[in-house]
């Protein structure tokens, strides 16, 4: 059993090594959105899939051997909109995110104002979130669809294992497939546009 000075020694090394992985690379899951519908380029796109596609099989891998350990939400009209929301402040920061951590570590203070009111919502959000703040939440949210409360219930490969008996990593690879479809056909776009993208500058 790991010590919790060498799960901190661990976690720093980790989050070290994916810093200067994201920080060098100008990973921007924005970008990756932004590019592909506005400029038709798809660099950050293709690495957006292929850590879709790597995540996917391997979380699914996991919840089938029975190590797994998701978190459980309600999926709903509340989480849509709340998408929604996210979204559009992520285009309007020009960063998602991990990028904000990334371009305020670099200095741009856009970012840090961001990444700071980010925070701030969190934590007032997590402050004003009861049942009581919105009322249907105690009898809708329940984990079972429920269409009368705009609530679909939990959405995640290990219900669809408990319910269905099929292992969850079925459900990966159907996903996997979906994912590498359109990694494909980014590529043959490419390919007939006669040639990849050239990098761009990321958020």
């Amino acid at each position: 059993m790991i010590t919790v000075t060498g799960q901190c020694v661990a976690a720093f090394m980790f989050g070290s090594v994916v810093g200067l992985l994201v920080q060098r690379s100008r990973w921007c899951n924005t970008a990756a959105l932004r590019d592909a519908m506005l400029f038709k380029t798809f660099r950050n796109a293709k690495a957006l899939l292929v850590a879709m596609m790597i995540l996917t099989l391997g979380f699914t891998a996991f919840i089938s051997v029975g190590n797994g350990n998701p978190m459980r939400f309600d999926v709903g009209l509340n989480q849509f909109v709340g998408l929604f929301l996210f979204g559009i402040g992520m285009v309007l920061a020009g960063a998602c995110t991990v990028s904000s951590w990334v371009k305020t570590g670099e200095g741009n203070i856009g970012a840090l104002w961001a990444l700071l009111f980010l925070i701030i919502g969190l934590f007032v959000s997590s402050l004003l979130w009861s049942y009581t703040y919105w009322p249907p939440a105690g009898s809708t949210m329940t984990g079972q669809p429920n269409l009368a409360g705009l609530q679909l219930g939990f959405a995640d490969a290990l219900t669809l294992q408990q319910k269905t008996g099929v292992p969850a990593i079925v459900f990966g690879i159907v996903q996997f497939a979906g994912l590498l479809f359109l990694y494909r056909a980014i590529l043959k776009k490419e390919k007939a546009r006669g040639g990849s993208d050239k990098p761009s500058g990321g958020c």
